[in-house]
């Protein structure tokens, strides 16, 4: 079970959140999905995690990548790097086209084959941080 939990999270990772292939969310997300880590004006579902990932790309052309994942029983998580290029308004900053990156952590929770309760942690003030000194010429290392 834990290899094919583990499948369905990078395939979700790489179809959905790289490629936008949301025809195939159904695929990955069961009914009662709920998300624990959207923004309060959307909903707590797969509707808003849909919303959710097509606002984040008008503001950024993004790629996640997987830097390591464990599995056990029910349960997915991830440590991730997203690779951004500011291409749209995100938190009152204007375009920068400038290349960035973030690291972070989801978490998923699976039933049946099909991912119920996701949780993630994303350090969107270095994301900002990053943007605000792109502007000034500099570009902070990693």
């Amino acid at each position: 079970m834990n290899s094919k939990n583990k499948s369905i999270v990078t395939n979700f990772i790489e179809e959905i959140w790289n490629q936008n292939q949301f025809e195939k969310i159904d695929n990955y997300i069961s009914a009662g999905f709920i998300d624990h880590s959207l923004p309060p004006s959307l909903s707590a579902d797969k509707d808003g995690m849909k919303l959710w990932i097509i606002g984040t790309g008008k503001s950024f052309e993004h790629k996640t990548i997987i830097d390591d994942i464990v599995c056990e029983e029910d349960k997915v998580m991830l440590k991730m790097r997203m690779h951004l290029k500011h291409i749209g308004v995100w938190r009152d900053i204007e375009p920068t086209y400038f290349e960035i990156s973030t690291v972070g952590y989801r978490y998923y929770k699976l039933t049946d084959g099909k991912i119920v309760e996701h949780w993630s942690l994303l350090d969107g003030n270095s994301i900002e941080n990053q943007l605000r000194e792109a502007k000034h010429g500099c570009k902070i290392q990693e």
